[in-house]
């Protein structure tokens, strides 16, 4: 069964442009209510998707996260090739790392997290979001339990090397984002079931900017793009940007 692939996309605006990153296993879906909301207050808003991302997952976990963080650095310099000079970036979960990893070695207007992990105690932590869309996917494609069930021990199996590639990657962020002076919006999900929910403590306290913020949203989990605190969220979000000197 052919599904239709998700794209990258651009809503143009003024010369303010909100670089938005997805999270593990999603894609520009993730923050398109966002880049819209956004966009209807004269943002202009860049949503990429990494490599891998938005297909299969043999496909996923056929590419290494160095790649994805190249992605990310090749959509920064998209946006200045553009002519934008003033640049922002929001990212959810995963996103949100390589966010502050771009923040850590560009110029940026701002950084915003949402449900960002730093810290995981496990490996289940990182399989967690993984196992459920492969389930979720192949179940699209029509396939029957005990088949699904047999493709994702073999998918875990599998993507041991990415998930280490991944875990390593988060660490090195942390250990970098004591250096970062960039102005923070550090946002978190109360119900987070996916990540350490004292990443957003750690972000918020380690980070050296001195325009920061943390705001915790009650009823809503990790996907807060998609919740019920997604209107606030949007509001929380514009009014951290319109508060800085663009």
């Amino acid at each position: 069964m052919k599904m239709k692939q998700p794209e990258p996309f651009m809503f143009k605006g003024d010369e303010r442009a909100v670089l938005l990153l997805h999270g593990f296993t999603g894609h520009s879906a993730d923050v398109r209510m966002l880049g819209r909301y956004l966009n209807s207050l004269g943002y202009t808003c860049y949503a990429p998707i990494y490599r891998g991302h938005g297909k299969s997952p043999e496909e996923l976990i056929d590419v290494t996260a160095d790649q994805w963080w190249e992605d990310v650095q090749e959509a920064y310099q998209y946006l200045k090739k553009e002519g934008y000079e003033k640049i922002a970036v929001a990212g959810l979960s995963l996103g949100g790392v390589l966010g502050l990893r771009l923040a850590c070695n560009n110029p940026l207007q701002a950084v915003v997290t949402m449900c960002s992990p730093m810290f995981f105690d496990n490996e289940e932590q990182l399989t967690i979001g993984f196992r459920q869309f492969a389930k979720e996917y192949k179940q699209l494609e029509k396939k029957d339990d005990e088949t699904i069930q047999e493709e994702i021990n073999r998918l875990l199996e599998n993507s041991k090397e990415l998930f280490k590639q991944i875990a390593e990657s988060i660490e090195r962020v942390k250990e970098d984002i004591d250096m970062l002076y960039t102005p923070a919006f550090v946002v978190q999900a109360t119900n987070d079931k996916m990540i350490n929910t004292e990443s957003a403590n750690y972000i918020y306290q380690t980070v050296e900017s001195d325009q920061k913020l943390i705001k915790w949203y009650e009823n809503a989990g990790h996907a807060i793009t998609f919740s019920n605190a997604k209107d606030e969220l949007h509001k929380d979000i514009a009014e951290f940007f319109a508060s800085l000197d663009w």
